[in-house]
């Protein structure tokens, strides 16, 4: 009898001990319930102190909770959206967070699951008010800082299409702008955020062609200008074309005449000295003009009717008569 009482101690104080008895490992945070209630402080909830190791509370009537005290991850849904200048886009953000108080977070949450979709709901209503409240321009551009890049032909061109607006805020700060308005209302629930950003930002499916279509005509408009100022510069081209050739060529003939013109006083001159050498060779050059004047104003076809006088008439009256003599005393 001695020996099974024994045994039977034995086992009662083992099963007491071992519900007495419980660890706490260093990724998890503890709290104790006794009918439900929590008693006591959360053990190895302050992240300055490690309490991880071996504790003990009341045996079968305290129950031991244990919640993650490690980071944890909230990747919400694609939510669609429209932002301030009437831009209908899909957002997709993540963050991180923590469980910063254990006993609120049991009593109000008693989850995971349930801390997941109160987040759903909190930060997917920030992130609409924010992104409501800027222009598609702030949600693309990841700082202010950066200034747009534009197309180096565009810029040549001086030309507003392409132009982006400038740029305020940046996607930077809209992240702390959601985290700020999200912390404090997760905050009753025993949360702690600690970062929200925004991981993938796109048109929705439905308006993506016309999108597509709008940066099409733009292109167009800009090849467009492109052509017409080409067209302009073409026309400048050939104007400036047909000037210099007009310039050349009114110098060229001015240069042209200044030459025959002294080639023509240079001849005069030769003739003027060697006609003038002596009284028979100017009635000679006298003679020789007027031959020519007769080649050129007489043909077969021509009628002329001369006077008894006229110095032109004299050579055809009598050949032999000087070309010197006085035609007005001619028979």
């Amino acid at each position: 009898m001695k020996r099974i009482a024994l045994l039977f101690a034995l086992f009662a104080a083992f099963v007491i001990g071992s519900a007495s008895v419980f660890t706490v490992s260093e990724t998890e945070q503890v709290f104790i319930t006794e009918f439900g209630k929590p008693v006591g402080v959360p053990i190895n909830a302050d992240p300055q102190k490690n309490e991880a190791g071996l504790h003990f509370k009341k045996p079968f009537i305290q129950q031991v909770n244990r919640i993650e005290k490690r980071i944890l991850e909230w990747d919400g849904p694609a939510t669609e959206m429209p932002t301030r200048d009437k831009l209908y886009i899909s957002v997709d953000n993540f963050a991180r967070w923590r469980i910063s108080n254990p006993k609120i977070y049991f009593e109000k949450l008693r989850d995971e699951r349930s801390a997941q979709s109160r987040l759903n709901d909190i930060i997917g209503s920030e992130t609409r008010n924010v992104i409501a409240s800027h222009d598609l321009i702030e949600v693309i551009r990841s700082d202010k800082s950066r200034k747009p890049v534009r197309d180096e032909a565009l810029a040549a061109a001086d030309s507003n299409l392409g132009v982006l607006p400038p740029i305020r805020e940046g996607r930077s700060v809209l992240d702390q702008q959601i985290l700020k308005a999200a912390a404090p209302k997760v905050e009753k629930w025993g949360i702690q955020l600690i970062d929200i950003r925004f991981k993938r930002v796109n048109y929705k499916p439905d308006v993506v062609d016309k999108i597509y279509a709008r940066m099409a005509s733009e292109r167009q408009q800009i090849a467009e200008r492109f052509r017409s100022e080409g067209a302009g510069e073409a026309a400048k081209i050939l104007g400036r074309k047909e000037r210099d050739l007009l310039s050349i060529e009114s110098e060229a003939y001015r240069k042209e005449q200044e030459i025959k013109g002294k080639a023509d006083a240079e001849a005069t001159g030769i003739y003027a000295a060697a006609y003038a050498s002596s009284p028979s060779a100017a009635d000679f050059y006298q003679f020789v003009k007027t031959l020519e004047t007769y080649q050129k104003s007489l043909t077969k076809d021509t009628t002329v009717i001369f006077t008894t006088h006229s110095d032109l008439f004299r050579l055809l009256k009598g050949i032999d008569e000087p070309v010197s003599g006085n035609s007005g005393n001619a028979p």
